[in-house]
């Protein structure tokens, strides 16, 4: 029970890094680039924070014990939260849904949905709550 309580404490200060990462990265760029300068913007910045950041990270997807296809997580954080960067007018419900379906996939716990494509930043937390599998990745 403890290690399980530390790992949502080390989760939640993973995602409060990469959320005020988010900001800075917002307040220096602003709104209007393509999603890939702000994934690269953030990378940078989760990295002067000392946070282990992995980009175009492959994921497989499992379906009964076999691989039947993979997809591109824009940014891992420290192995355990995934980030989806989105940066249109406004996030749609498929936006969280294709976020689900990837932690769903990796089996990760948590997921942060971060909007850059409007002045004020939009991030949405999201969490894996069906699978209690191992993880595949």
């Amino acid at each position: 029970m403890i290690k399980i309580m530390k790992k949502f404490m080390e989760t939640d200060q993973i995602t409060e890094i990469i959320i005020g990462a988010s900001f800075e990265v917002m307040n220096e760029l602003g709104a209007g680039f393509l999603e890939k300068v702000y994934e690269n913007a953030l990378l940078a910045e989760l990295k002067e924070h000392n946070v282990f950041t992995e980009h175009q990270k492959e994921i497989c997807v499992w379906y009964k014990n076999n691989i039947v296809g993979t997809y591109i997580a824009d940014l891992v954080v420290e192995n355990s939260v995934i980030i989806e960067l989105k940066a249109v007018s406004k996030l749609d419900p498929i936006h969280s849904a294709q976020l689900i379906n990837y932690l769903r996939a990796s089996h990760f716990e948590t997921g942060l949905l971060i909007n850059f494509g409007n002045p004020r930043i939009e991030i949405r937390r999201l969490f894996n709550t069906v699978s209690s599998k191992k993880r595949r990745a």
